[in-house]
């Protein structure tokens, strides 16, 4: 039986299909500018230094689970990288919050099977199977352990130079922080960053600020400037 032969349900809906539903996932962030292959801002974490996505236990997704939950971080602003499903935060002594959306993970493996052939001989065969279950980013759930908790800001705000400060509010760019995202918002036509104390240096912070600034002049000033913002995303 083909995906596309599998029956429906009794009120008429078919079942999701996880080939399907990732896959359109991944091409909505495509059309959104989002590269979900591209690692999300690196941030702290009580985890320690992250640089995929996290199962409750600490190890690592690989695969497309990877793609996946980088592509939803980004989306929604998460700056933890551990994701758990509603039994597993249970377990934990946490609850999701009423009302969050969990995400689409899948996990692929292969069962042996003992049959009999033409030739009424023993064989084995092996058959790959996939399984979609859903997962909550720690940041939906709570009375989790300290452990699972996001590292707090560690570059004070002293830290911060009031030169660059004036001249990128001059630009009168409308900037939201918080989250774990940095990029220029087109359709919104605002930055999202990291909050100040998020970044290694002031540098590193007025740097990337300015990097997303010139998107948003791109749209204000520039000749085409849609078209260019879209190009340099």
């Amino acid at each position: 039986m083909t995906r596309a032969d599998k029956p429906s349900r009794p009120n008429g809906a078919t079942r999701p299909d996880p080939y399907s539903t990732i896959t359109n996932q991944i091409l909505a962030d495509l059309a959104q500018g989002i590269t979900t292959w591209t690692q999300p801002w690196a941030a702290g974490h009580a985890a320690g230094p992250v640089s995929r996505p996290l199962r409750h236990s600490l190890e690592p997704y690989s695969g497309i689970n990877t793609l996946v939950l980088w592509g939803k971080a980004v989306e929604r602003g998460y700056g933890a990288p551990i994701w758990m499903t509603f039994r597993q935060a249970l377990e934990l002594g946490g609850a999701v919050r009423k009302g969050q959306t969990g995400t689409l993970v899948v996990y692929a493996n292969r069962v042996t099977r003992q049959e009999t052939n033409d030739q009424g001989e023993d064989v084995e065969r092996s058959i790959p199977f996939l399984k979609a279950y859903t997962v909550f980013n720690v940041e939906q759930i709570d009375g989790l352990p300290e452990r699972f908790r996001a590292a707090p800001p560690t570059l004070p705000e002293s830290e911060r130079i009031a030169r660059a400060e004036a001249f990128l509010a001059a630009t009168g760019a409308q900037v939201l922080h918080g989250g774990d995202r940095a990029c220029y918002e087109l359709a919104a036509d605002r930055i999202r960053l990291p909050v100040f104390g998020a970044f290694q240096s002031a540098h590193d912070y007025y740097a990337t600020r300015g990097h997303e600034t010139i998107h948003n002049a791109a749209i204000r000033i520039m000749p085409h400037g849609a078209a260019l913002a879209r190009l340099a995303a």
